[in-house]
């Protein structure tokens, strides 16, 4: 009689169990994120024409979508606008040789993510991606908590960043109103490039404690979980419901052969 009651019972209980893990260990179908595209954000922003020539004409747009691929700390990109192309002299990008132009365009890339308030902590100079015979291009940023909140300095220019095009780890872009112009290629108009006394001291004090490799880490609110994360974290969940469910299913068998033998 007692085998008749619990028999019932324990094949009610297996299904609950099954149940459960299907649903734990066969999650429906997910929507990847989608690919980083320098081209689409500069398209939406709606006034980069003359700089997505240059990207599409240097190939530029490819170099960062696989650096962006494979980059464990971003990118940054500044993005001067259609007229910030109309403030240079007339001639000077044809003046430039294909290789000039490529230089160009790589020192308005930060090879890390940057969002506007790990740009307080950050430690002058800043390496861009171009370089010469004398080594890294660099330009100095300062910052205000009044807008706006970051300048970007070159030695030959001083121009603030405007506005935020996309900011989302591993890639920042945001919208400035002048080229940025390497004093290595269009020389210095003035000594502003290294920074005075009172802000080395001030970076200095900010940076202070924070390693120069931590920067483009910090986390803010555009800052995403570093993929892979929640998946992890998901497994994990599977796994401790198998377990369970294995534990389950093993007692409530072996609570049934027992029953057999008792009777």
């Amino acid at each position: 009689m007692a085998c008749h009651t619990v028999l019932p019972l324990l094949f009610l209980l297996f299904l609950l169990a099954m149940a459960a893990t299907a649903d734990d260990v066969a999650p429906g179908p997910t929507t990847p994120p989608p690919e980083l595209n320098l081209t689409n954000i500069l398209e939406n922003g709606g006034q980069y024409t003359t700089l997505l020539r240059l990207l599409n004409a240097t190939r530029i747009t490819e170099q960062i979508t696989s650096q962006l691929k494979n980059s464990y700390d971003g990118l940054t990109f500044f993005a001067p606008n259609d007229n910030a192309f109309t403030k240079l002299k007339a001639g000077t990008l044809n003046a430039l040789t294909d290789q000039e132009q490529i230089q160009l365009l790589l020192y308005h890339v930060l090879p890390r993510y940057y969002s506007l308030t790990t740009f307080q902590t950050a430690s002058n100079p800043l390496h861009t991606e171009a370089s010469g015979p004398g080594g890294m291009y660099s330009v100095n940023v300062s910052t205000s908590t009044t807008s706006p909140l970051v300048n970007v300095s070159t030695g030959v220019v001083d121009v603030p960043i405007s506005s935020t095009l996309f900011a989302r780890f591993p890639f920042a872009v945001y919208s400035v109103d002048d080229v940025l112009q390497p004093p290595q290629m269009f020389g210095s108009s003035h000594k502003a490039f290294a920074p005075a006394p009172g802000q080395a001291a001030a970076a200095a004090g900010r940076q202070k404690g924070v390693p120069k490799s931590d920067v483009a880490a910090e986390p803010s609110e555009a800052v995403e979980e570093p993929e892979g994360s929640s998946t992890n974290a998901a497994a994990a969940g599977r796994g401790i419901a198998v377990w369970l469910t294995t534990v389950i299913v093993l007692g409530g068998m072996a609570l049934f052969l027992n029953l057999l033998v008792s009777a």
